[in-house]
């Protein structure tokens, strides 16, 4: 992250928001070309589960790559000049740093902050503690459980200092994109069975160009839906609170593979796994944008010919 801002300091700043259990800093890079004015914003994160270091890779691949092309990418470009992307490469980074520890450490999920009431296991699931109907369906109360939801809502600082970002700049965000692995999935909200996003076939609409995107690269079928639709129900989501404060585009990616090696990608995996999730994101992005400043575009210069066609009306009756 220190050799982005440093080699392109013109476009890439990073901000800390917020800090894990163990007081490590959470940092993410914006990434846009300088405007005078407020700009919409696109939000990602990677890394919210320790184990699927796949996401991080994602993470850094995407930031490379947009780097790269926005000087001669006009598409890129204009993009960078409407937009600033807020990337957070790691988001658990107390989890990921103990999942490097060891062989028997090596498919840690949650964070790293200390049981409660006497329970002697370590970790919440971030991915079950957003306020989003959090403690519903698909976690657990145990806290040695892998889908530990947490003692309350935002329990975990990591998922408060998302929160709380999210909240700051809530009228400013176009598209939240979580990254997560593995299943080769693009899940939209909600993860509750009862519950329907107001936007639910525009959601698909968008997803399911964007697995065709990806799919145009190497090949690889990603399924598009509701989590209980083609995972499991579960609540308390990331993605969910994003579309619940109206964040109108919310997806979750799920990564590479189907199961053969799960959160152990093997390295030659690495790369095309980068690659055509790129193009499923750069979808989506596309779309946001374009809805964004050219629907804006066109209802601006509807309601004025509109205006003047009223105009023109008054005064020929008038004559």
């Amino acid at each position: 992250m220190e050799q982005m801002k440093r080699e392109n300091p013109d476009v890439v700043s990073s901000m800390v928001y917020g800090q894990t259990y163990e007081r490590r800093n959470i940092t993410l890079l914006k990434i846009g070309l300088r405007s005078t004015g407020r700009k919409k914003a696109i939000w990602m994160d990677c890394g919210i589960h320790a184990r699927e270091w796949i996401t991080p890779a994602f993470c850094q691949y995407f930031v490379k790559e947009i780097l790269r092309t926005y000087k001669t990418d006009t598409k890129v470009n204009e993009m960078m000049k409407n937009l600033d992307f807020y990337i957070t490469p790691v988001l658990n980074v107390d989890g990921y740093i103990y999942s490097w520890h060891n062989e028997s450490t090596r498919l840690w999920r949650k964070s790293r902050s200390p049981g409660t009431g006497g329970c002697t296991c370590y970790g919440t699931d971030l991915n079950r503690n957003f306020y989003a109907n959090w403690g519903m369906v698909g976690v657990s109360t145990d806290c040695c459980n892998l889908f530990y939801c947490g003692t309350k809502a935002l329990s975990e600082s990591e998922a408060w200092a998302v929160t709380d970002m999210l909240g700051k700049m809530r009228e400013d965000i176009l598209a939240f994109l979580t990254i997560h692995s593995y299943g080769q999935q693009l899940l939209v909200p909600y993860g509750h069975p009862n519950t329907s996003a107001p936007n639910h076939d525009e959601l698909m609409e968008v997803g399911l160009g964007a697995a065709k995107a990806i799919k145009a690269v190497h090949g690889m079928d990603y399924t598009v839906g509701t989590s209980p639709d083609i995972l499991y129900p579960f609540s308390g989501s990331s993605q969910d609170f994003a579309r619940l404060i109206g964040i109108p585009l919310s997806f979750t990616f799920e990564l590479r593979d189907k199961g053969e090696h799960g959160f152990e990608l093997p390295e030659d995996q690495i790369q095309p796994t980068c690659e055509e999730a790129y193009a499923g994101a750069q979808h989506i992005i596309t779309y946001t944008h374009d809805k964004a400043f050219y629907s804006y575009a066109a209802t601006v210069r509807a309601t004025l010919w509109t205006t003047l066609l009223a105009a023109w009306v008054s005064s020929a009756i008038l004559l």
